[in-house]
């Protein structure tokens, strides 16, 4: 294979159209092997070995299913080189940890993440997405879809079930952009060297407003996720204070972030694909389910995770040494054309869809995918049935390696 031209380490290659990185990854994909790169220098973290790109499906799925070799927890799945111990603090959740640890935090989530609390959230979900279409229908003009539609639903939800109060939704907005605001200088300030700095204090400040509410809500428990969380006595196992102050940055930095930009990228595809908006408007609850799992192939919120590989390992065809990382790229995944036929194109009917928008298969599963699925499900039909023909302007995209963005985009109805 020809040298590569480009380098995925290059905070300059995620600012480039999403064509010129179609076609980047197209040619990864291509290869017989996964393709090294170096990791680019940091100011909290010393320079790490390198990471082979994972971007074919089946790489994905086979390192997803074996987390006892590509593990999570040696200095952190959500970023490439390793996490510094002070990070642990605020972002040591269990998407960072690997079992027994994780499997632990998991069971404890869980069994307060409760079948009745989604049902009865899912209902709140309806409620907020018919108000959320009333202001933009008032409003008429001059919308920012994304932050005016598409963040407001997932922020309400996420800080209604834990418990906090409505004049903290923009404190929590703007703290969840600072902490995902990669390299974009509307978050950084134009100034990287202080993106660490910047991370621990968004955390710090999270955590803080989560803890607070946790010491009243031991003494004053409501039905609220928190209170849940708080007395959860699993097994004799509770939740530290440090373990529920990141798990609630996780919930809100996850579950805010990655449905926001599905849903903007949503309204995109429907956009630029009249066709398949006529397909939706034909039946709107009856393909809404297909719409969705291919609203999120192709938006893929979240680029990437990192895995650190525990022992020599083959995987089709190629040896990882004890130590070494590699990178799943979900994105590419989903264009992966030994999979998805056709991959660039949007069909509300593909089918079958095995995307790996909410992870790969196995313990790091996104534990949050089923209200995802109903927010975006529920806003699209607030928004196909009252608003028809809204359209999506020219999007303002994050420059951001780890989460495929939007920032702005302006509708039009």
């Amino acid at each position: 294979m020809s040298v590569l031209d480009f380098d995925l380490s290059d905070s300059d290659f995620w600012a480039k159209s999403m064509t010129e990185r179609e076609a980047a990854f197209d040619r990864l994909r291509a290869r017989e092997a996964p393709a090294f790169f170096e990791e680019m220098e940091v100011s909290f973290a010393p320079k790490g070995p390198g990471y082979y790109a994972l971007v074919k499906h089946a790489d994905i799925l086979e390192a997803s299913r074996n987390p006892e070799v590509f593990c999570s927890g040696d200095g952190g799945a959500t970023n490439i080189p390793d996490m510094p111990p002070e990070f642990t603090e605020y972002f040591g959740s269990m998407i960072n940890m690997d079992d027994p640890r994780h499997a632990r935090l998991r069971r404890i989530v869980s069994r307060a993440f409760t079948p009745k609390m989604i049902k009865q959230f899912e209902a709140d979900v309806e409620t907020a997405a018919g108000n959320i279409v009333d202001d933009l229908l008032a409003k008429g003009s001059g919308v920012d879809f994304v932050t005016d539609v598409a963040a407001r639903l997932p922020l309400k939800i996420i800080c209604d079930m834990m418990g906090i109060p409505e004049r903290d939704y923009q404190f929590v907005f703007e703290r969840s952009n600072q902490i995902l605001g990669g390299f974009d200088p509307e978050y950084t300030g134009g100034d990287v060297d202080q993106i660490a700095e910047r991370l621990l204090n968004a955390g710090m400040e999270l955590q803080q407003l989560v803890q607070d509410l946790a010491a009243h809500r031991a003494e004053n428990p409501t039905n609220d996720l928190t209170s849940s969380l708080v007395n959860a006595n699993i097994d004799g196992e509770r939740l530290t204070m440090q373990e529920l102050g990141s798990f609630f940055i996780l919930l809100v930095v996850a579950g805010n972030e990655t449905t926001r930009n599905a849903i903007s990228y949503g309204l995109r595809l429907l956009t630029k694909n009249p066709d398949q908006r006529a397909r939706w408007l034909e039946d709107i609850d009856g393909r809404a389910p297909g719409a969705v799992e291919e609203i999120v192939r192709l938006a893929s919120p979240v680029n990437f995770m990192r895995r650190k590989v525990t022992r020599d390992h083959e995987m089709n065809g190629h040896l990882y040494r004890k130590g070494e990382k590699v990178v799943l790229f979900y994105w590419a995944a989903n264009r992966d054309e030994a999979v998805f036929a056709d991959p660039y194109r949007f069909d509300i009917g593909r089918h079958p869809n095995p995307h790996v928008g909410y992870g790969g298969p196995g313990p790091h599963f996104c534990l949050g995918a089923h209200l995802a699925r109903r927010e975006i499900t529920v806003m699209f039909r607030e928004l196909l049935r009252r608003v028809p023909q809204i359209e999506a302007g020219r999007p303002d995209r994050l420059h951001s390696s780890f989460i495929n963005g939007i920032k702005h985009m302006e509708c039009t109805f």
